[in-house]
C-alpha cells in the first residue's frame, strides 16, 4: 500500500524526472536545430568559394597578390558580413586575410575536413575557424589553381564572427524563453502531481476527520474493534487513525460501564432505601404505640413491643454497617493487614457462632479439611467477614433440617474454600449478575440488605483473588481461594 510519505517522495521524483526531460528535450531541438541550419546554410553557399576562385586573380607564378587579395576580401565582407573568406596555401597555413588586428588567432587551417567536403561527404561538416582558437564552424572551399597547378585554397567561413554574435544573442533569447515555457509547463504539471499526491496524502486525515466528527459516545452499538497494524507499520496517519480507533472504544466502553455503574448505584440507593423503610416503619410505628398507650399496655404487651423495636433497631444497623463497610471497600480506604495463620482453625471460631442459630432450625453444620493444610497469609479480620456473611447466607437459604457444608482443600499456591448449602439456589437469570449490586439486593437479600454477598466479593478481590458461583445438584455454592503462606506472591490461580 503506497503510504503518504510514499506519496510525496514519488511527487517530488515525478517532477524532478519531468524536468530533467524537458532540459534534455530542449536540449536534443536546438541541437537538433543547430545542425540543420548549419547544413543549410552550407548547402546554400557550397558554390561560393569556387565562384571567388574562379572570378578573381588571388595568385601568381610570384605568390599572393595582396593588395588585390584584400581588396576582394574586403568588398565581399561589406557585401555579406556573415562570410569571412581566407587565402590558404596547400599546406593550409592563412596567407591572406581581411580580419581585424588582434581578431585572427590562428595561423593554419586543417585541411582534412576541407578534403572531405571535396569529396563530396555529407552535410554539414564543420572546419577550423580561425578567429577562435577552438572554434568550427560550416565553410565552403575551393582548390586555387594557377597555370594548371594547385597553389593552395579559398577557405570561405559561412558564419562569420559579426553573424556569430547576433546568432548567439538570438539564441539566448529563445534558450531564456523556452526554458521559461519548460518551467512554466514544469511547474504546471508539478502543481498538477502535488494536488494528486496532496489529495492521496490528506484522504486518510478526512477520513478520520470524518470519524471523529461522527463519533457518538452514547451510541447504541459499539464501535467496531479496530483493525490491528501491520508488524513494523510507520505510515503516521495510519498508526494515528488505529490509535484514534482504540481510544474511542475505550472511552466507549469506560462510558458504558460509568453508565452502568450509575444505574447500579441508583437501584442500590432505591434498594437500600426501601429496605430501610420497613423496619423503620416498623420500629416508629410500635414506638408510637407504646407513647400513645402506655397507660393501657401490660407489662408483657411493653415488653413485646420494646423487643420488636429493638430487633428492628438492631436490623437497621445492621444494614448501616454493611453500607459504610461496602462503601469503604469500594473506594479503597481499606488497607490489608497481612499475617499468617491456620484457615481451620478460623472456620472452627466462625461456625461456633451459628451453632445455636443453626440447632434452633435443625440445621447441620458440617466442616470438611484435610490435615496438615498449608497456611494461608492474608487479613485475619477480612477472612473472618468473608466466612461469616457466606455461612449466614447459607443457612438463611437452608431450608428447616437442611445442611450447609464447608470444604477446606489446598491447590497450587492457594487454599480453596467451598460454601455449599441445599437450599433453592440461585436463579439463572441472576446467577451472571450475582456480585453487582442490583442483583445482590435480589432474590437473596437477608438482614444486611443484600450486601452481604458485594462485601465478600470486595474482600476477596483484595486478596488478588475471585469468588464464584459454581453449579451444584441442590442450593447453591460459592467457591473462592486465600494465597498459601509458602506461595510466592500472585501465584497460584485467580477464581474471575
Amino acid at each position: 500500500m503506497i503510504t503518504p510519505n510514499l506519496w510525496q517522495k514519488l511527487a517530488a521524483v515525478i517532477a524532478a524526472l519531468m524536468l530533467m526531460c524537458c532540459m534534455a528535450l530542449l536540449a536534443l531541438q536546438m541541437r537538433a536545430s543547430a545542425r540543420h541550419e548549419q547544413e543549410v546554410v552550407q548547402r546554400l553557399s557550397l558554390g561560393l568559394a569556387e565562384h571567388i576562385a574562379q572570378r578573381s586573380e588571388l595568385m601568381d607564378t610570384s605568390g599572393m597578390r595582396d593588395t588585390a587579395v584584400r581588396a576582394l576580401f574586403g568588398q565581399l565582407m561589406a557585401v555579406n558580413p556573415s562570410v569571412e573568406v581566407y587565402l590558404l596555401d596547400d599546406q593550409g597555413r592563412i596567407l591572406g586575410h581581411d580580419a581585424p588586428s588582434g581578431h585572427l588567432l590562428r595561423d593554419r587551417v586543417d585541411l582534412a575536413p576541407l578534403r572531405r567536403l571535396l569529396a563530396g561527404a555529407p552535410l554539414p561538416i564543420l572546419g577550423d575557424d580561425p578567429r577562435s582558437s577552438a572554434g568550427r564552424k560550416v565553410f565552403s572551399v575551393a582548390p586555387l589553381v594557377v597555370q594548371g597547378r594547385q597553389a593552395g585554397y579559398v577557405y570561405v567561413v559561412l558564419v562569420g564572427e559579426h553573424r556569430q554574435m547576433l546568432a548567439d544573442d538570438l539564441a539566448a533569447s529563445n534558450q531564456w524563453n523556452t526554458t521559461w515555457w519548460s518551467v512554466l509547463l514544469v511547474g504546471s504539471l508539478g502543481l498538477l502531481a502535488g494536488l494528486v499526491a496532496f489529495y492521496w496524502v490528506t484522504r486518510p486525515l478526512r477520513r478520520l476527520t470524518r470519524r471523529i466528527q461522527a463519533f457518538d459516545i452514547d451510541a447504541p452499538t459499539p464501535l467496531p474493534a479496530p483493525v490491528p497494524l501491520r508488524s513494523g507499520e510507520r505510515d503516521e496517519l495510519k498508526i494515528l487513525e488505529h490509535a484514534h480507533a482504540q481510544m474511542a472504544q475505550r472511552l466507549g466502553e469506560q462510558w458504558q460501564q460509568l453508565r452502568q455503574q450509575d444505574l447500579q448505584r441508583r437501584e442500590l440507593v432505591a434498594n437500600i432505601s426501601h429496605d430501610l423503610r420497613t423496619p423503620l416503619s416498623s420500629l416508629h410505628g410500635y414506638l408510637e404505640t407504646m407513647a400513645l398507650k402506655e397507660a393501657t399496655l401490660s407489662p408483657e404487651e411493653r415488653r413485646r413491643y420494646l423487643g420488636i423495636a429493638l430487633a428492628q433497631s438492631a436490623k437497621v444497623g445492621r444494614l448501616a454497617r454493611a453500607l459504610f463497610e461496602l462503601a469503604r471497600l469500594e473506594h479503597g480506604e481499606v488497607r490489608l493487614e497481612w499475617e499468617v495463620f491456620a484457615l481451620p482453625e478460623l472456620l472452627q471460631d466462625v461456625l461456633q457462632k451459628f451453632e445455636l442459630a443453626a440447632q434452633a432450625r435443625g440445621q447441620y453444620l458440617h466442616a470438611d479439611f484435610p490435615p496438615g493444610l498449608p497456611l494461608v497469609r492474608a487479613d485475619l479480620g477480612l477472612v473472618e467477614r468473608v466466612l461469616t456473611n457466606l455461612l449466614d447466607n447459607a443457612l438463611r437459604h437452608a431450608p428447616d433440617g437442611g445442611q450447609v457444608r464447608v470444604q477446606l482443600r489446598a491447590i497450587e499456591g492457594s487454599v480453596e474454600v467451598r460454601v455449599a448449602d441445599d437450599g433453592p439456589g440461585v436463579a439463572p437469570a441472576l446467577r451472571a449478575q450475582l456480585f453487582q449490586a442490583p442483583a445482590a439486593l435480589g432474590a437473596r437479600r437477608g438482614d444486611n440488605g443484600g450486601l452481604g454477598l458485594l462485601i465478600v466479593q470486595r474482600i476477596v478481590q483484595l486478596h488478588g483473588r475471585g469468588i464464584e458461583l459454581r453449579p451444584s445438584g441442590t442450593g447453591a455454592l460459592f467457591v473462592f481461594a486465600l494465597p498459601r503462606a509458602d506461595a510466592p506472591a500472585g501465584h497460584g490461580p485467580a477464581l474471575p
